[in-house]
């Protein structure tokens, strides 16, 4: 969590967080209000909202709560306008609103994977795009929620780690030149954390492996595997990957990428001394075996 010298840091500052109605948004709302900084907790649509109210009333702190649909330029060109006229300043953009989308090419729509690109990549470039000039004028931070699945490629998860796989693309093309003007980037790569990500993915293994086909069998693998990973027992909480965030944006020099958990270090590092990529589909194989 924060020490006392970030809190005076934070103090006055304006901090803009996406897909905060569950999950590490949630978490990262409530710590970032916690740390003394100025939250502007945003989600999709505010009938979602009472879980981050109840939150913020047991933590007994105040958000600004707002809609915003990342996936929509007029939402997000209004909600950034109404910040700076509310708060007159935005000091760091946290990237975070997501969604899971697990299926493999043959069996999935095209229209399924420009929707996870519009919702984990565009989502990004677009908000990204609308808040620096503002986080200029602050010499502010950009912190966006990444993913393992950002620099390991994993089965039946193909557009979800597409999408990743180009976050992070854009957000370390982007770091050397928006330093040049102030501005700070940092990617945060979670593992398996215990939240409703995959509950809202709508997920029905017994109606996906029936209509898998060939794929059942590795299909089937997957997911046994998969669920196991995602429960409580064995997953990060969203708190512990909120707690990463909030120490990315209180830093005073930020790392670039920053994985929440030593099982993320290692599963990461697998791929960036990976000069074949032999390692890693060796390793991706054994989920489908």
């Amino acid at each position: 969590m924060a020490n006392p010298s970030s809190k005076s840091r934070a103090e006055g500052r304006t901090v803009l967080v996406t897909g905060t109605s569950s999950g590490i948004g949630m978490m990262a709302a409530v710590a970032l209000a916690k740390a003394g900084w100025i939250t502007v907790a945003t989600m999709r649509t505010l009938a979602r909202s009472s879980g981050l109210e109840d939150a913020a009333a047991v933590a007994g702190v105040s958000l600004d709560i707002r809609e915003l649909d990342v996936t929509d330029s007029v939402s997000i060109s209004t909600a950034v306008e109404e910040i700076i006229a509310s708060h007159g300043r935005l000091d760091a953009l946290v990237n975070n609103a997501g969604a899971a989308s697990v299926g493999t090419i043959e069996q999935m729509d095209i229209e399924g994977y420009r929707a996870a690109m519009e919702v984990n990549y565009f989502g990004v470039v677009q908000l990204t795009k609308a808040a620096l000039p503002h986080l200029r004028e602050t010499r502010g931070r950009v912190v966006t929620i990444s993913s393992v699945g950002g620099a390991i490629g994993q089965p039946f998860n193909e557009a979800y780690c597409a999408a990743k796989f180009a976050v992070e693309g854009f957000m370390e093309s982007l770091h050397p030149v928006a330093k040049t003007v102030g501005v700070d980037i940092c990617i945060v790569e979670p593992g398996a954390v215990a939240s409703e990500f995959v509950a809202n993915a709508g997920l029905d293994p017994e109606a996906m492996l029936s209509a898998a086909g060939p794929y059942a069998p590795a299909l089937s693998a997957y997911l046994d595997r998969t669920l196991k990973q995602f429960d409580p027992s064995s997953a990060q909480s969203p708190g512990e990957v909120a707690d990463k965030l909030v120490e990315s944006l209180e830093i005073t020099e930020p790392v670039f990428r920053v994985q929440t958990s030593a099982w993320a270090r290692d599963f990461v590092s697998t791929k960036l001394v990976d000069l074949d990529g032999s390692r890693v589909t060796e390793l991706t194989a054994t989920w489908v075996n």
